[in-house]
């Protein structure tokens, strides 16, 4: 069996975000001070050193600015052949006079600028890097690379092979409690490494053809739950996340979620063929000499301090293998083929609830669901559309890069919803005698299991009461590789009443977006199609279509290149397509069936990409 992998990445910012206005103390900026300088290089020999102590090599990203600083080289090189540490070059901390003086900008995410200014900028460090250590780097990365970027890095410097490319869940919600001031937007990415597709980087490749050419890897492992429903830069296992969070004694100075948060990614190895991983990308900024998040410096350093002994600890133990990010580029490539999926079966770990969410990646799509919501569908994004999607100035998408959702309990409300209108989720209804119970009321738990190349969700069986009639019913939900949909069977197991007949509704409420904000709706065809073809064009008109034995009932969203469908097992179904309305701009495909004691009826969620 395959041990924990981990990545530690340092990169040595001499001009770290925010830290020039702590240092400077309200004078005027200087983002050349020698005080920032100096700190922010003292910050990052300490970091190099407490993962030495602990036997572990690290990365170490060169930033633009730090290739103007002769002590910085010298450091890398150092480390370099002493411990193995691997010599990498970032598209982050680009800040510098030299920087400025030459683009004019204060801009410093790379996917913001035009394209013509990406190719200048990696043009620029990909040189200053080659001449100083007369190498091209094999790894670089930043908060997140789209995917004309990658290619061009690819195309122009083959050497790169491995990627930090996203933050996980950084849209909308880090956005709000960065007082609507932190423009990095994209949300719908992977949680673990993949490799990009070279249409959309969130999307990973299906085969050699869509393959970018590196490993992308996350900005940082995060917490499956606390992340995705709230702001994620507060829960994650580089160590002051957690500081910034507030997740610790005050008294004590210590912090028990940090380990099981890194305890429960050693854990997903149970649904991933034997693997997992883990990693910490980490800046000067987070250890400032001023403190940081209502914390004190000495408590910053403890905490990386604390962080690298657990990883030390569970390499010597045998349970962790430490590697340069070149090297896991390497590893995976051996270790993953490209339909393979990531699965994670998580369970919070921070606030006391039994809460449980199965999240799944593969090329085809992300999915999450919800066992708290009966087992509901409540995050889905398209990836089959491998949705072409430019970022940064010149482009559509100035900072947005989201991979669009068509289901996002967040941002579109999911089952709890205000008076009126829907959320989006895919779910199902019985009703018997007047009555209606949603299996989203219905909190449940899930249990893993791997047939073949079929991953299995078997839900516990849940009861349902009506007035008169209570109804025993177990979900199982099935990811088969490479099909690109997803199954849902629902088995009746018992009746108080045997003879009853209740109607099953298996529904899925749809839109498509990256924000809370509404999309316009126009141009998406729903259709109920079979011996005959029923078809509605969006207008916000409330229009409802059924067909007796529809084959498939669909709906074509244009915006995001997508095609939705859903076919069931039984011809006897009744198949409905459901427009909305303004103040709830959503559609509803469904199936409905008349069902009996200790009978089974599945459905399946497919997805394509509409020509």
């Amino acid at each position: 069996m395959d041990k924990f992998v981990v990545n530690i990445i340092h990169r040595p910012e001499m001009v770290p975000e925010y830290a020039e206005k702590v240092t400077g103390h309200g004078k005027a900026e200087d983002i050349g001070r020698k005080a920032l300088l100096t700190e922010s290089l003292d910050i990052f020999k300490t970091q190099q050193r407490l993962a030495h102590e602990n036997g572990l090599k690290t990365t170490i990203q060169m930033t633009y600015a730090s290739l103007f600083n002769d002590e910085a080289v010298e450091l890398a090189k150092a480390d370099h052949e002493k411990y193995g540490d691997e010599i990498a070059l970032s598209l982050l901390g680009l800040p510098c006079k030299e920087f400025r003086e030459k683009y004019k900008t204060k801009d410093f995410c790379i996917w913001m600028f035009s394209m013509e200014d990406k190719k200048s900028i990696v043009d620029d460090i990909f040189a200053k890097f080659h001449d100083i250590f007369g190498f091209y780097p094999e790894s670089t990365g930043s908060y997140y690379m789209d995917a004309d970027l990658t290619n061009y890095i690819k195309q122009k410097y083959p050497s790169v092979k491995c990627a930090v490319a996203t933050c996980w869940e950084e849209g909308p919600k880090a956005y709000h409690t960065c007082n609507n001031s932190w423009y990095t937007l994209f949300d719908g990415g992977p949680w673990a490494p993949w490799i990009p597709s070279k249409q959309n980087t969130h999307a990973p490749a299906a085969n050699e053809d869509e393959d970018s050419g590196i490993v992308a890897i996350p900005h940082l492992s995060r917490d499956l739950i606390a992340c995705y429903d709230g702001n994620g830069s507060n829960f994650g296992t580089h160590p002051q996340n957690v500081l910034r969070g507030m997740i610790y004694d005050s008294e004590t100075w210590e912090y028990p979620y940090l380990y099981n948060l890194i305890d429960q990614y050693r854990s997903l190895e149970k649904y991933n063929n034997g693997y997992a991983y883990n990693m910490m990308f980490v800046g000067p900024a987070w250890m400032n000499k001023m403190g940081r998040w209502e914390a004190p410096y000495e408590l910053l350093e403890k905490s990386y301090s604390d962080g690298c002994a657990y990883y030390g600890k569970l390499k010597k133990e045998g349970k962790l293998v430490d590697m340069t990010m070149s090297e896991f580029a390497d590893y995976y490539r051996k270790k993953k083929s490209y339909t393979e999926p990531e699965c994670a079966l998580w369970r919070d770990i921070l606030y006391g609830s039994d809460k449980q969410l199965f999240w799944y990646c593969d090329p085809y799509m992300r999915a999450c669901v919800n066992m708290d919501q009966g087992g509901a569908i409540v995050d889905l994004r398209p990836y089959a559309a491998k949705l072409e999607w430019p970022v940064g100035i010149g482009t559509k998408h100035v900072q947005d890069a989201s991979y669009p959702f068509l289901i996002q309990e967040k941002y579109r409300a999911g089952y709890f919803t205000h008076y009126a209108g829907e959320g989006t989720v895919r779910s199902a209804k019985l009703s018997y005698n007047g009555e209606e119970v949603d299996l989203c009321l219905c909190r449940t738990k899930a249990h893993f299991s791997q047939e073949e190349k079929t991953r299995i969700l078997t839900l516990d069986p849940v009861d349902i009461e009506f007035y008169d009639l209570t109804v025993k019913l177990q979900t199982k939900i099935y990811f088969e590789e490479g099909s690109s949909n997803i199954k849902v069977e629902r088995n009746i197991l018992e009746m108080s009443n045997p003879e009853a007949k209740v109607e099953l509704n298996e529904y899925m409420v749809a839109c498509y977006g990256t924000t809370e904000y509404p999309e316009d709706m126009t141009g998406i065809i729903l259709k109920c199609e079979g011996t005959e073809e029923k078809r509605i064009s969006y207008e916000y008109r409330c229009r409802e279509e059924q067909l007796a034995g529809a084959d498939a009932v669909s709906a074509v969203v244009p915006a995001i290149e997508t095609r939705v469908s859903m076919t069931a097992s039984d011809k006897d179904a009744v198949g409905y397509i459901r427009e909305g309305y303004a103040f709830s701009p959503m559609f509803t495909l469904g199936y409905t069936k008349t069902i009996s004691d200790k009978e089974v009826f599945a459905t399946w969620l497919n997805l394509e990409k509409a020509n």
